[in-house]
């Protein structure tokens, strides 16, 4: 029979780290991929990287940051794999916004999930990190693996491109 392991104060510690940063890291896998089933793979995966790679990271520094570039580097592994589509399934997105008391919400919750995905990746991905994640450009182009100056112009740029397709401007 193996040999029982019991977690150390600094492993507790990691776990209940981890399990703040699921909620925020889940928003974002769902911005990224458009689906909440592939959202929860990317989660799980990141969660379960983080954990094995869980002496690597430094207390007091930033967890959320740490797990969001682990979870952007496996998505994108996973694009290039090509194992997965990442096409928004519409249908999903509907039935999940959809909410009873305010008939007009959803119909914007869904035009602007729709422009969130007619978004090229990279702004895709900055304005869901600056904008909808809180973070810093700072934080958000290193997690990006950018200069600075190239995040804030995609966020610049991609809420430019989700004002005008708001407006009717774009389809």
């Amino acid at each position: 029979m193996p040999e029982r392991i019991t977690p150390t104060p600094d492993d507790e510690a990691f776990r209940r780290e981890l399990l703040d940063t699921l909620p925020r890291l889940r928003a974002f896998a769902r911005g990224l991929s458009g689906r909440p089933d592939f959202a929860d793979d990317l989660v799980q995966e990141t969660a379960i990287k983080a954990w094995i790679a869980r002496d690597r990271y430094q207390p007091g520094t930033n967890m959320r940051a740490w797990t969001f570039a682990i979870l952007r580097n496996h998505y994108l592994s996973e694009l290039r794999r090509g194992k997965r589509e990442t096409d928004l399934d519409e249908g999903a997105a509907e039935r999940m916004l959809v909410m009873e008391a305010n008939q007009e919400a959803p119909l914007h919750l869904d035009d602007m999930e729709a422009a969130l995905h007619r978004l090229a990746p990279e702004r895709r991905e900055a304005v869901l990190l600056v904008g909808a994640s809180g973070f810093r450009y700072e934080e958000a182009a290193e997690i990006a693996g950018c200069p600075i100056g190239t995040m804030k112009s995609r966020v610049a740029r991609a809420r430019a491109d989700l004002a005008r397709m708001l407006d009717g401007e774009v389809r």
